[in-house]
């Protein structure tokens, strides 16, 4: 078990904004706007008719390091974060009640570019956050309502821009360390030679962690090489990462009372390798004429580990008394059809174990031109495009009969079985082995007119096209569905969006817009589809129904301007508001057949998302504040019945109704994001921040019919000293208050309902299951400009 660590040196208080005289370079002008995934197409930020948010170098690192899921969490409007696995590095991510997670099994809502290239994962279309490297990062914006950034981008876009030798030269040394035996370590530098340069950026960071079952060992480089000439410009860049993560996942309430560091089941470990190498060629025709190539190579290959308690259990007395039975009564099988022996006899402690992998391959190609000629003497900015992007992935899965340790509940092979277990061979449990093709066309057209030179129109449109084909590379099984594995899908739709921006003042914007968003399912929905076949999350897939795509119907209107205001002070605010619809909207739901765990992903009808969002940043020469407000309300518009065991609310079959207007579990209503810091002297900083979110339906509970997770406030304590003009020292205090707080909830099985044995609670009764936040942490760290 993981103990608190609290280390007893003084803290020097960090801002988050280094003293004038140590501020990394900034580009000056106006604010734009990437209207394409692709660099170069860029207009005022004033004329675009759609909510846009963009944090920098220094919102990046909201606790002294750069981390872009914490900096998404604590500081941008309608964001919020939940930790499914128990693991602060595998957050899922909501962004106006969307979710983007790195977990598969988790239908996306929002699609990610890293330098105009896609990053979602072409699989499960996940984005794997820990193999971003963070500090690398010298921008991120999100966005909604702009098509040209394609497939899978149902609430918006997360635009992710790097840094290289020509923006960030010189270099950084960091090294930090702390509470539950976290150590991170960078080194970036960035190098110009005449119309050449370099940037390089190597980082390492290994967290032990705050419960049994929870560490983190994470190592990333980022290399860019480029060239410039007087109007074409060049970039090589290469991406290794690699990730151990361990998550303890949600844990039983009556457990967590008894040890807050306990983890359920075990081991849950994903393993993640991943290279990447990317080029962009940027070439300008003329003053108003340019034209940007990107392309990208990169191999990602997962493997997970998942122990579980048991889905097969003895049969007990009768003609089966020996073997193990399924959920259903029938006798459990392994390859062959041969009977699975109760190997541990009738009391004993059965558990499975899930092995997967994924390894993919994937390419993609994209060109696009940005014309900025004025036309009929108004001005005018026009953007086309064309993308491909593809993928081969091998996924194999397989589930073995086993056991669990008495104590720690952690899966084991008994000696009188093989290694590592019986393998299990039964429907919707079926070893699988499958190659997955996946080709996805895009085509976009996007031009913004000056009417006046107040009132700008834009319009835009994209067509996307997809292909998935499935081939099954293993034998003709007699367990598994009808069709098997193999299975060619089509889909494709035309999105479009206009919108109008008004300057009211030189300080003043007002927009409105509509857009249309499509999202097709993935490889692994397509494959994990149907009830009678299910899936623990990804691990398992089987020949299945089709599903159909999801678009979603979108309108926003706001306003966004700058003031001057006391103390030679500059206020930026922004006020955003939005509502939309998602039509035949997935969602992963429980399985009846076998409850533990296992799951199918199905179209759900309609979910609609709506909320408003209000954003107030004050900088002046000592004192840095911001204030950000959102409510989101998704909510169900359809009725449809869903399997949830271990919902006490359940009917005598288990089922729970949703109902039009229940709203959509872990996405909270209200959030309120606060942050001050104040420059004591230019040397010394001092800074508090906090996120305060209200209450959440638990995953399993989308009838609503059970009572909330709990709301939280969450605050943290920030310092710097710059020691010298090049040595600095900073700390940072996570969770001052020592808060108790949830980032997840769900229903486990209870000891009397199919749960496994639990030694700190061997009765435990209730079925509510949390992941338990961190407590309080401090940390402490050096850096040295180079």
């Amino acid at each position: 078990m993981n103990k608190k660590n609290h280390l007893t040196v003084p803290l020097l208080l960090l801002a988050g904004t280094a003293p004038a005289w140590a501020q990394q370079q900034t580009v000056s002008g106006e604010i734009v706007v990437h209207i394409a995934p692709a660099g170069g197409a860029v207009i005022d930020q004033r004329k675009w008719p759609h909510p846009v948010q963009t944090l920098n170098r220094a919102q990046l690192r909201p606790n002294g390091t750069a981390s872009l899921t914490e900096a998404l969490a604590q500081e941008m409007p309608g964001v919020t974060q939940t930790q499914s696995q128990g693991n602060p590095y595998q957050a899922d991510i909501f962004y106006h009640g969307f979710e983007l997670s790195p977990i598969q099994g988790t239908p996306a809502g929002l699609s990610v570019y890293v330098d105009g290239a896609r990053f979602n994962a072409p699989f499960g279309d996940v984005a794997i956050w820990s193999l971003l490297p963070n500090e690398a990062i010298a921008s991120l914006s999100v966005q909604d309502g702009n098509p040209a950034y394609g497939l899978n981008a149902l609430g918006g876009a997360v635009d992710v821009r790097m840094k290289n030798g020509f923006t960030d030269p010189g270099g950084e040394i960091s090294l930090s360390g702390g509470s539950f035996g976290r150590i991170e370590g960078n080194l970036e530098y960035g190098l110009r030679r005449g119309n050449t340069a370099a940037y390089v950026d190597v980082s390492a960071a290994h967290e032990g962690g705050w419960r049994d079952g929870q560490s983190s060992d994470i190592q990333n480089f980022y290399g860019d090489l480029g060239w410039r000439g007087e109007t074409t410009e060049l970039h090589i860049n290469v991406t290794v990462a690699h990730s151990a993560l361990n998550g303890p996942g949600a844990v039983p309430e009556d457990v967590l009372a008894v040890d807050p560091s306990a983890q359920f089941t075990g081991p849950n470990r994903i393993d993640d390798k991943y290279v990447k190498i990317a080029a962009t060629l940027n070439h300008r025709f003329s003053d108003t004429l340019s034209m940007n190539l990107t392309g990208y190579m990169e191999n990602l290959h997962e493997g997970l580990t998942n122990g579980n308690g048991p889905n097969d259990t003895p049969c007990g007395p009768g003609v089966n008394e020996g073997y193990l039975c399924q959920s259903d009564g029938s006798v459990a099988t392994g390859v062959g059809g041969v009977p699975i022996p109760a190997y541990l006899g009738d009391s004993g402690n059965y558990g499975q174990l899930a092995l997967n992998s994924t390894n993919t391959n994937a390419f993609g190609l994209a060109g696009q031109v940005t014309d900025s000629e004025k036309l009929l003497g108004h001005g005018n900015t026009l953007t086309g495009g064309v993308s491909l992007d593809g993928a081969y992935t091998m996924y194999a899965a397989a589930a073995y009969d086993g056991a669990l340790g008495l104590n720690n509940r952690v899966y084991y092979t008994p000696g009188n079985t093989p290694n590592p277990g019986y393998v299990v061979d039964e429907p919707g449990t079926v070893p699988t082995r499958v190659g997955i093709r996946n080709v996805y066309y895009g085509a976009y057209l996007s031009d913004t007119f000056d009417l006046t030179d107040r009132l700008s129109l834009t319009a835009a449109g994209r067509l996307n096209l997809a292909q998935i084909n499935l081939h099954n590379q293993l034998p003709a099984d007699p367990n598994a569905a009808g069709g098997g594995l193999n299975g060619q899908h089509y889909y494709a739709h035309f999105n479009p969006a206009v919108g109008l921006s008004y300057k009211l003042t030189p300080g003043l914007t007002a927009y409105a817009g509509w857009s249309e968003q499509n999202a097709v399912p993935t490889p692994a929905e397509l494959s994990c589809a149907s009830p009678a076949d299910s899936c623990t999350l990804a691990n398992f897939m089987s020949g299945d129904p089709p599903l159909k795509q999801m678009v979603t119907r979108e309108v926003q209107a706001g306003l966004r301007g700058t003031a001057f205001g006391p103390g030679g002070g500059m206020l930026t605010y922004t006020l955003d508001l939005y509502r939309s619809v998602t039509n035949d909207d997935i969602e992963f739901l429980q399985s009846p057949l076998n409850p533990q765990g296992a799951g199918y992903f199905s179209n759900i009808g309609n979910v609609r998302r709506q909320g408003v969002e209000l954003g107030l940043r004050y900088e002046t020469t000592r004192w840095h504040t911001y204030l950000n407000y959102s409510f989101t309300d998704a909510t169900y518009q359809n009725q449809f019945l869903v399997s949830s065991a271990y919902n006490p609310g359940a009917d005598v079959n288990g089922d729970i109704t949703v109902t039009p207007g229940d709203r959509v579990p872990m996405v909270p209503r209200h959030v309120l994001k606060a942050g001050v810091s104040y420059d004591i002297s230019p040397r010394w900083s001092i800074g508090l921040n906090g996120t305060a979110q209200s209450s959440e339906y638990l995953v399993g509970d989308a009838a609503n019919l059970e009572k909330p997770m709990p709301g939280s406030v969450v605050l943290n304590l920030t310092s710097s000293y710059w020691v010298t003009r090049r040595l600095q020292v900073f700390g940072t205090i996570e969770n001052l208050t020592d808060q108790a707080y949830y980032t997840y909830g769900t229903f486990s099985p209870t000891s009397g309902n199919g749960g496994v044995y639990v030694a700190q609670s061997p009765n435990y009764s209730n079925p509510r299951s949390y992941s338990i936040g961190a407590p309080i942490g401090v940390y402490v760290g050096l850096k040295y400009k180079l």
